[in-house]
């Protein structure tokens, strides 16, 4: 029988505190290569520190996090800048220069870290252009994109240097419906034509379903459930309801009713 894949992302008992604030209390969880993640949760509950440390922008308090086996937890400098070279990040923001035009965004990771010649990285940024369908646009400025236009020229040049791993950080935040349904097909089409692990993080669920191989729920530092999304949809887990059914917490239900009385 053919043996399993070692994960290419692990982490055991991972902790992050800011100060004497710990986010993540021990986390545990295994990323296979070629599947794609999806970290869901809400606004405080240590998705983006997640993704913030398996991308090694944030030391671990405590535990490890292992990147294509590197423990960014115990790297050095030369070894996090190895593991960074095999990952692509797509910033929530899309994170243009804004002084240099969609093309130029794309080519800075090559011509950063590769000694390709010019007429190279030219074939390669048109061709993460065409990837994303922004080819027409690789001499315009950020400021003449619209916002789903900046999010697809920010996944090319995530792309840039063909990475093992694809970090999507809220991917359709301050999209439209329709725009943000573009971005999810875009991430569904990159999944089958590249053989390339994703890890999205969202509080979108119609986007987790969708895009999701398995759906890592985060409440409060914890994990509540790392599950299929048809497994997540048959769940009982009280919080896993309250999510699925959006219901609010009690203490924001309070707060409604407490101003009803100045209001009404």
């Amino acid at each position: 029988m053919k043996e399993m894949e070692a994960p290419i992302i692990s982490a055991r008992d991972l902790r992050v505190s800011y100060g004497e604030r710990e986010i993540l209390h021990g986390v545990s969880l295994d990323v296979a290569p070629r599947e794609t993640i999806v970290i869901l949760g809400g606004s405080g509950s240590g998705k983006s520190t997640l993704l913030r440390t398996m991308v090694g922008l944030e030391r671990p308090t405590y535990g490890s996090i292992r990147v294509g086996g590197t423990d960014l937890a115990q790297a050095s400098p030369d070894e996090l800048d190895d593991v960074r070279k095999k990952i692509g990040l797509s910033f929530q923001g899309g994170a243009l220069i804004g002084s240099m035009t969609v093309g130029e965004n794309v080519a800075l990771p090559l011509l950063e870290h590769t000694n390709l010649e010019p007429s190279t990285i030219e074939v390669m940024v048109r061709i993460k252009l065409q990837q994303v369908g922004l080819i027409k646009f690789q001499h315009y400025m950020p400021s003449q994109l619209s916002g789903g236009m900046k999010k697809r020229a920010a996944l090319a040049r995530a792309m840039a240097m063909d990475p093992e791993i694809l970090f999507f950080d809220e991917p359709s935040a301050g999209l439209d419906p329709v725009i943000a349904a573009g971005i999810d097909e875009l991430i569904l089409n990159l999944k089958k034509a590249l053989a390339v692990t994703i890890v999205v993080v969202t509080h979108e669920l119609a986007s987790a379903f969708l895009i999701a191989d398995r759906i890592i729920v985060l409440d409060g530092g914890h994990i509540v459930t790392a599950s299929t999304t048809e497994e997540l949809r048959r769940s009982t887990h009280p919080r896993i309801q309250q999510i699925l059914n959006r219901v609010p917490d009690a203490e924001v239900g309070e707060d409604v009713d407490r101003l009803k009385l100045y209001t009404e």
